[in-house]
């Protein structure tokens, strides 16, 4: 039986994987600052709670963009063979890996002396720095002019604190 192209999965090279990690990156950034600032009454434990729920819904998420992506390429009529699923697997863990700066922000923090709101503000702005980061070092890893990384750095920087804000507003 011969494959058309249509059916081969799409090319899976160092550039698709950089721009997936990137991508990943930033998106699960923005994501643990979400749940940062949606984070609300935690129990007797709320160290440990809100490590586990930025641990637990960047998983989540990986899961359902894997889910999406994998659902996509059968709608596409592509086999989903098990190299494939592996590269979708790998190429979507970046949102989990940008949960763990803030969880361990958080899991720190009592060692810095922090009660809730402080651990609360430290991992937020964990989460801002590396949604800025994520997006500077892809513009950076494109080969982008120092002028367009200053710009998606301070677009992420911007969008970063448009999330503090409205933490600022929900919590006051």
């Amino acid at each position: 039986m011969n494959r058309t192209d249509r059916d081969m999965p799409p090319p899976r090279g160092a550039e698709h994987r950089a721009h997936a990690h990137y991508t990943g990156g930033v998106y699960g950034s923005m994501l643990a600052a979400s749940v940062i600032v949606g984070a609300g009454d935690l129990g007797s434990y709320p160290h440990t709670e809100l490590v586990l729920l930025l641990l637990f819904t960047g998983v989540v998420f990986w899961a359902a963009h894997v889910h999406a992506q994998l659902f996509g390429a059968r709608l596409a009529q592509r086999d989903l063979d098990r190299r494939t699923v592996l590269h979708v697997l790998r190429d979507e863990w970046p949102i989990v890996n940008a949960a763990v700066p803030p969880a361990v922000a958080v899991a720190a923090s009592p060692l810095l002396g922090l009660g809730v709101e402080g651990s609360l503000w430290l991992a937020l702005a964990v989460a801002v720095a590396g949604q800025v980061g994520w997006s500077v070092a892809a513009a950076r890893r494109a080969g982008a002019s120092r002028s367009v990384m200053a710009v998606t750095g301070s677009v992420n920087l911007l969008l970063g604190l448009l999330i503090i804000l409205f933490k600022l507003v929900l919590t006051h």
